[in-house]
């Protein structure tokens, strides 16, 4: 088991390329499993990063411009994506009230449900992080919180 056995690269430049190519690898891996989770409801990981945003900010609509700013994926279309989420009848928009050039997008009870079922699926979800204790998600989420704060 190891990096290099998965990708068949026997050596690096060193220990910070490694740990980078380790952490893009590892990403991959991560997102595999959820998106094969998410498939049974028929719904992308940015439909669902959209998804949740909107529960968390319920009952106050966002506009596309506030859902963006917090998805984990900055580079995705969130007007694109919502519409698909508006075809699937899991969000609603309507024209801002107090600036006509924004749309609000709120989340619908058919969104709701949807997150309420991949909710009771939760094990599925920890399942990808099963290997790690307690101790040391904590200390994961140290190191990860640390690397992004870098300033790079």
């Amino acid at each position: 088991m190891g990096l290099e056995k998965d990708i068949q690269q026997s050596s690096f430049s060193g220990q910070n390329q490694k740990a980078v190519i380790n952490l893009i690898y590892t990403y991959h891996w991560v997102t595999e499993r959820i998106k094969n989770m998410l498939l049974e409801e028929d719904i992308t990981l940015q439909q669902y990063n959209i998804l949740r945003i909107l529960r968390g900010s319920d009952p106050r609509p966002l506009s596309t411009l506030m859902i963006r700013e917090r998805m984990l994926d900055k580079m995705s279309d969130t007007s694109r994506i919502v519409d698909r989420l508006l075809l699937k009848k899991l969000v609603s928009k309507r024209l801002c009230n107090t600036d006509k050039r924004l749309v609000d997008v709120s989340i619908t009870k058919e969104g709701k449900a949807m997150l309420q079922r991949i909710d009771e699926r939760d094990n599925e979800m920890n399942k990808v992080m099963e290997m790690l204790n307690e101790e040391e998600l904590i200390s994961l989420n140290k190191l990860l919180d640390k690397l992004r704060g870098s300033g790079y």
